[in-house]
Protein backbone atom coordinates (compact mmCIF):
# COMPACT_ATOMS: atom_id res chain seq x y z
CA UNK A 1 0.00 0.00 0.00
CA UNK A 2 1.03 3.52 -1.05
CA UNK A 3 -0.19 6.65 -0.03
CA UNK A 4 -0.60 10.16 -1.95
CA UNK A 5 -0.99 13.16 0.32
CA UNK A 6 -2.45 16.23 -1.45
CA UNK A 7 -3.48 19.72 0.52
CA UNK A 8 -5.89 21.86 -1.34
CA UNK A 9 -8.05 24.95 -1.12
CA UNK A 10 -11.46 24.04 -2.46
CA UNK A 11 -13.82 21.36 -1.14
CA UNK A 12 -15.49 21.75 -3.90
CA UNK A 13 -13.49 21.15 -6.95
CA UNK A 14 -12.07 18.05 -4.84
CA UNK A 15 -15.34 16.27 -3.93
CA UNK A 16 -16.44 17.62 -7.58
CA UNK A 17 -13.46 15.57 -9.30
CA UNK A 18 -13.91 12.44 -6.98
CA UNK A 19 -17.87 11.85 -7.03
CA UNK A 20 -19.11 13.16 -10.13
CA UNK A 21 -17.86 10.37 -12.27
CA UNK A 22 -19.40 6.91 -13.07
CA UNK A 23 -16.39 4.45 -11.41
CA UNK A 24 -16.98 6.69 -8.15
CA UNK A 25 -18.24 4.58 -5.02
CA UNK A 26 -18.73 6.35 -1.82
CA UNK A 27 -18.14 4.00 1.01
CA UNK A 28 -18.10 6.13 3.91
CA UNK A 29 -19.10 9.66 5.27
CA UNK A 30 -18.53 10.95 8.49
CA UNK A 31 -19.58 14.02 9.57
CA UNK A 32 -21.35 14.84 6.21
CA UNK A 33 -24.22 14.25 4.74
CA UNK A 34 -24.83 11.96 1.86
CA UNK A 35 -27.95 12.99 0.33
CA UNK A 36 -26.63 15.38 -2.57
CA UNK A 37 -22.54 16.79 -3.77
CA UNK A 38 -23.73 19.89 -2.98
CA UNK A 39 -25.03 19.16 0.70
CA UNK A 40 -21.59 17.56 1.23
CA UNK A 41 -19.66 19.99 0.18
CA UNK A 42 -22.06 22.61 2.14
CA UNK A 43 -21.12 20.67 5.43
CA UNK A 44 -17.47 20.55 4.83
CA UNK A 45 -17.30 24.34 4.07
CA UNK A 46 -19.77 24.60 7.38
CA UNK A 47 -16.88 23.24 9.43
CA UNK A 48 -13.96 25.08 8.01
CA UNK A 49 -15.66 28.28 9.26
CA UNK A 50 -14.52 27.68 12.64
CA UNK A 51 -11.04 28.25 11.61
CA UNK A 52 -11.32 31.09 8.94
CA UNK A 53 -7.49 31.13 9.06
CA UNK A 54 -6.61 28.29 7.78
CA UNK A 55 -6.46 28.70 3.90
CA UNK A 56 -5.63 24.95 2.83
CA UNK A 57 -8.28 23.54 4.79
CA UNK A 58 -8.61 20.38 2.25
CA UNK A 59 -7.07 17.21 3.45
CA UNK A 60 -6.62 14.71 0.40
CA UNK A 61 -5.26 11.37 0.66
CA UNK A 62 -4.93 8.83 -2.20
CA UNK A 63 -4.28 4.92 -0.86
CA UNK A 64 -3.33 2.74 -3.37
CA UNK A 65 -2.49 -1.44 -3.79
CA UNK A 66 -0.84 -3.03 -6.05
CA UNK A 67 -3.02 -5.40 -8.68
CA UNK A 68 -1.55 -8.84 -6.96
CA UNK A 69 -3.35 -7.78 -4.36
CA UNK A 70 -7.22 -7.70 -5.58
CA UNK A 71 -8.00 -10.79 -3.99
CA UNK A 72 -7.23 -9.57 -0.39
CA UNK A 73 -9.33 -6.31 -0.62
CA UNK A 74 -12.60 -5.83 -0.52
CA UNK A 75 -14.59 -2.56 0.11
CA UNK A 76 -15.20 -3.08 3.43
CA UNK A 77 -11.40 -4.06 4.22
CA UNK A 78 -10.32 -0.88 2.38
CA UNK A 79 -12.37 1.02 4.38
CA UNK A 80 -11.06 -0.26 7.80
CA UNK A 81 -7.29 -0.01 6.31
CA UNK A 82 -8.33 3.85 5.85
CA UNK A 83 -9.36 4.21 9.02
CA UNK A 84 -6.33 2.71 10.58
CA UNK A 85 -4.09 5.01 8.34
CA UNK A 86 -5.90 7.74 10.12
CA UNK A 87 -5.95 6.88 13.37
CA UNK A 88 -2.01 6.27 12.60
CA UNK A 89 -1.85 9.74 11.02
CA UNK A 90 -3.37 11.40 13.54
CA UNK A 91 -6.30 12.25 11.51
CA UNK A 92 -9.11 12.17 14.11
CA UNK A 93 -12.36 14.25 15.51
CA UNK A 94 -13.22 15.65 11.77
CA UNK A 95 -15.13 15.66 9.09
CA UNK A 96 -13.98 12.82 5.81
CA UNK A 97 -15.58 10.85 3.05
CA UNK A 98 -13.83 7.55 1.85
CA UNK A 99 -14.25 6.98 -2.12
CA UNK A 100 -13.18 4.53 -4.07
CA UNK A 101 -12.70 4.90 -7.93
CA UNK A 102 -12.47 1.62 -9.99
CA UNK A 103 -11.12 2.68 -13.45
CA UNK A 104 -7.40 1.10 -12.34
CA UNK A 105 -6.61 -2.08 -12.47
CA UNK A 106 -5.44 -2.20 -8.74
CA UNK A 107 -7.68 -0.83 -5.79
CA UNK A 108 -7.30 2.94 -4.78
CA UNK A 109 -9.43 5.04 -2.93
CA UNK A 110 -9.30 8.65 -2.13
CA UNK A 111 -9.89 10.05 1.53
CA UNK A 112 -10.81 13.20 1.43
CA UNK A 113 -10.86 14.96 5.09
CA UNK A 114 -11.61 18.46 6.79
CA UNK A 115 -7.87 19.58 7.94
CA UNK A 116 -10.17 21.88 10.68
CA UNK A 117 -11.00 19.79 12.99
CA UNK A 118 -15.05 19.52 15.37
CA UNK A 119 -13.63 21.70 17.73
CA UNK A 120 -11.60 24.00 15.54
CA UNK A 121 -7.97 23.14 16.11
CA UNK A 122 -6.06 22.46 13.07
CA UNK A 123 -5.02 18.90 12.07
CA UNK A 124 -1.17 19.54 11.49
CA UNK A 125 0.43 18.73 7.93
CA UNK A 126 3.94 18.95 8.99
CA UNK A 127 5.74 15.80 7.82
CA UNK A 128 2.81 15.03 6.80
CA UNK A 129 4.62 12.93 3.63
CA UNK A 130 7.72 11.62 5.81
CA UNK A 131 4.90 10.12 8.54
CA UNK A 132 2.55 8.82 5.70
CA UNK A 133 5.37 6.66 4.06
CA UNK A 134 6.08 5.30 7.42
CA UNK A 135 2.14 4.12 7.58
CA UNK A 136 1.71 2.96 4.58
CA UNK A 137 4.83 0.78 5.37
CA UNK A 138 3.48 -0.82 8.78
CA UNK A 139 0.16 -1.39 7.15
CA UNK A 140 1.46 -2.99 3.89
CA UNK A 141 3.91 -5.22 6.56
CA UNK A 142 1.40 -5.95 8.89
CA UNK A 143 -1.30 -7.17 6.50
CA UNK A 144 0.94 -8.83 3.89
CA UNK A 145 0.24 -6.43 0.72
CA UNK A 146 3.30 -6.63 -2.23
CA UNK A 147 5.89 -4.46 -1.76
CA UNK A 148 6.32 -2.48 -4.73
CA UNK A 149 9.58 -2.66 -6.82
CA UNK A 150 10.10 1.06 -6.09
CA UNK A 151 10.13 3.74 -8.78
CA UNK A 152 10.23 0.84 -11.39
CA UNK A 153 6.84 -0.11 -10.75
CA UNK A 154 5.23 3.33 -11.68
CA UNK A 155 3.08 3.59 -14.88
CA UNK A 156 4.87 6.75 -16.10
CA UNK A 157 2.31 7.21 -19.13
CA UNK A 158 -0.05 8.15 -16.25
CA UNK A 159 1.54 10.42 -14.70
CA UNK A 160 0.95 14.24 -14.79
CA UNK A 161 1.98 17.77 -13.63
CA UNK A 162 5.19 17.55 -11.58
CA UNK A 163 5.00 13.82 -10.88
CA UNK A 164 5.49 13.42 -14.33
CA UNK A 165 8.58 15.70 -14.05
CA UNK A 166 10.14 14.22 -11.60
CA UNK A 167 10.16 10.99 -12.84
CA UNK A 168 11.35 12.04 -15.94
CA UNK A 169 14.15 13.45 -13.81
CA UNK A 170 15.14 10.25 -12.38
CA UNK A 171 15.53 8.12 -15.42
CA UNK A 172 17.49 10.60 -16.98
CA UNK A 173 19.85 11.40 -13.74
CA UNK A 174 20.59 7.82 -13.21
CA UNK A 175 21.23 6.62 -16.95
CA UNK A 176 23.71 9.67 -16.98
CA UNK A 177 25.12 9.02 -13.10
CA UNK A 178 26.10 5.97 -14.48
CA UNK A 179 28.23 6.69 -17.51
CA UNK A 180 29.65 10.35 -16.39
CA UNK A 181 33.20 10.15 -15.84
CA UNK A 182 32.90 13.42 -13.86
CA UNK A 183 30.46 15.95 -12.56
CA UNK A 184 31.01 18.15 -15.57
CA UNK A 185 30.97 15.42 -17.99
CA UNK A 186 27.26 14.77 -15.78
CA UNK A 187 26.60 18.60 -16.39
CA UNK A 188 26.88 18.25 -20.27
CA UNK A 189 24.82 15.32 -20.52
CA UNK A 190 21.80 16.61 -18.66
CA UNK A 191 21.81 20.12 -20.23
CA UNK A 192 21.27 18.26 -23.47
CA UNK A 193 18.12 16.73 -22.02
CA UNK A 194 16.85 20.17 -20.26
CA UNK A 195 18.10 19.42 -16.66
CA UNK A 196 20.61 21.86 -14.78
CA UNK A 197 22.66 20.98 -11.89
CA UNK A 198 23.00 23.23 -9.00
CA UNK A 199 25.17 22.85 -6.00
CA UNK A 200 24.54 24.02 -2.36
CA UNK A 201 28.12 25.07 -1.06
CA UNK A 202 29.21 25.38 2.95
CA UNK A 203 28.73 28.75 4.10
CA UNK A 204 31.09 31.10 1.36
CA UNK A 205 33.22 28.64 0.42
CA UNK A 206 33.75 26.45 -2.77
CA UNK A 207 33.40 22.77 -0.91
CA UNK A 208 29.90 21.36 -2.27
CA UNK A 209 27.46 20.56 0.29
CA UNK A 210 24.59 19.21 -1.64
CA UNK A 211 23.17 18.87 -5.31
CA UNK A 212 19.83 19.81 -6.76
CA UNK A 213 18.27 19.39 -10.37
CA UNK A 214 15.79 21.97 -12.03
CA UNK A 215 13.59 20.80 -15.16
CA UNK A 216 10.25 22.96 -16.72
CA UNK A 217 10.29 25.22 -13.55
CA UNK A 218 10.70 22.76 -11.09
CA UNK A 219 13.51 22.59 -8.85
CA UNK A 220 14.48 19.20 -6.48
CA UNK A 221 17.10 18.02 -4.10
CA UNK A 222 18.77 15.37 -5.60
CA UNK A 223 17.75 13.06 -2.41
CA UNK A 224 13.88 14.05 -3.08
CA UNK A 225 14.24 12.74 -6.41
CA UNK A 226 15.88 9.38 -4.96
CA UNK A 227 17.96 8.93 -2.33
CA UNK A 228 20.83 7.87 -4.68
CA UNK A 229 20.86 10.76 -6.04
CA UNK A 230 22.95 12.59 -2.95
CA UNK A 231 25.50 14.22 -3.73
CA UNK A 232 28.14 12.19 -1.96
CA UNK A 233 26.30 9.36 -3.82
CA UNK A 234 26.59 10.42 -7.15
CA UNK A 235 30.46 11.04 -5.87
CA UNK A 236 30.69 7.33 -5.34
CA UNK A 237 29.56 6.64 -8.42
CA UNK A 238 31.58 8.56 -10.43
CA UNK A 239 34.52 7.40 -8.82
CA UNK A 240 33.13 3.83 -9.46
CA UNK A 241 32.58 4.57 -13.07
CA UNK A 242 36.47 6.13 -13.50
CA UNK A 243 38.03 3.38 -11.82
CA UNK A 244 36.23 0.67 -13.96
CA UNK A 245 38.06 2.50 -17.16
CA UNK A 246 41.68 1.77 -18.50
CA UNK A 247 43.29 5.19 -18.15
CA UNK A 248 43.34 5.97 -22.02
CA UNK A 249 39.47 6.50 -21.40
CA UNK A 250 39.89 9.01 -19.40
CA UNK A 251 38.55 11.53 -21.87
CA UNK A 252 37.86 14.52 -19.37
CA UNK A 253 37.26 18.06 -20.83
CA UNK A 254 40.36 20.42 -20.22
CA UNK A 255 40.83 21.78 -16.91
CA UNK A 256 38.59 19.01 -14.62
CA UNK A 257 39.89 16.04 -13.25
CA UNK A 258 37.83 12.80 -12.35
CA UNK A 259 36.61 12.27 -9.03
CA UNK A 260 38.74 9.85 -8.18
CA UNK A 261 41.57 12.14 -8.07
CA UNK A 262 39.76 13.83 -5.29
CA UNK A 263 39.61 12.73 -1.77
CA UNK A 264 36.60 13.55 0.52
CA UNK A 265 37.01 14.02 4.16
CA UNK A 266 34.06 13.42 5.73
CA UNK A 267 34.91 14.29 8.88
CA UNK A 268 35.70 18.02 8.32
CA UNK A 269 33.67 18.07 4.94
CA UNK A 270 36.04 19.55 2.68
CA UNK A 271 37.80 18.23 -0.21
CA UNK A 272 41.35 17.79 -0.61
CA UNK A 273 43.54 17.57 -4.14
CA UNK A 274 45.26 14.02 -4.47
CA UNK A 275 46.18 14.58 -7.59
CA UNK A 276 48.44 12.24 -9.65
CA UNK A 277 51.32 14.65 -9.94
CA UNK A 278 51.64 15.85 -6.37
CA UNK A 279 51.62 12.64 -5.09
CA UNK A 280 55.28 11.13 -6.62
CA UNK A 281 56.43 14.85 -5.51
CA UNK A 282 55.19 14.20 -2.27
CA UNK A 283 56.47 10.61 -1.49
CA UNK A 284 59.48 11.91 -2.96
CA UNK A 285 59.69 14.74 0.15
CA UNK A 286 58.86 12.25 2.67
CA UNK A 287 61.48 9.79 1.59
CA UNK A 288 64.36 12.21 1.54
CA UNK A 289 63.01 13.71 5.07
CA UNK A 290 63.19 10.17 6.63
CA UNK A 291 66.60 9.09 5.36
CA UNK A 292 68.07 12.33 6.80
CA UNK A 293 66.28 11.77 10.13
CA UNK A 294 66.68 7.54 10.55
CA UNK A 295 70.63 8.01 11.16
CA UNK A 296 69.64 10.01 14.50
CA UNK A 297 67.40 7.98 16.16
CA UNK A 298 70.46 5.15 15.59
CA UNK A 299 72.40 7.10 18.03
CA UNK A 300 72.44 5.94 21.57
CA UNK A 301 69.92 7.80 23.57
CA UNK A 302 71.63 10.03 26.40
CA UNK A 303 71.32 8.24 29.99
CA UNK A 304 69.42 10.16 32.02
CA UNK A 305 71.09 11.42 35.23
CA UNK A 306 69.79 9.97 38.34
CA UNK A 307 69.16 12.67 40.91
CA UNK A 308 66.94 14.31 42.97
CA UNK A 309 64.80 17.16 41.12
CA UNK A 310 64.86 20.56 43.29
Amino acid sequence: MIGKVIIGKSFAGCIAYNLERAEAHLLEACGVRETSIKDMINDFNMQRKLNPNLGQAVGHIVLSWSAEDKSKLSPVIMVERAREYMEKMKIKDTQYVIVQHTDRAHSHLHLIYNRVANNGRTITDRYQKVNNAKVCKEITLRYGYHLSEGKAAVNRHRLRGADRVKYEMNDTIQAAVGLAKSFQHLEAMLRQRGIQVHYKHLGGSDTVQGISFSKEAIRLKGSEIDRSLSYGKIRLQIDSNMRNLPKEQWSVGKGERPVSDIRFNTTRDILIDNSPSLVPELLRSEQTQNSEILPGWQKRKRKRKKGRRI
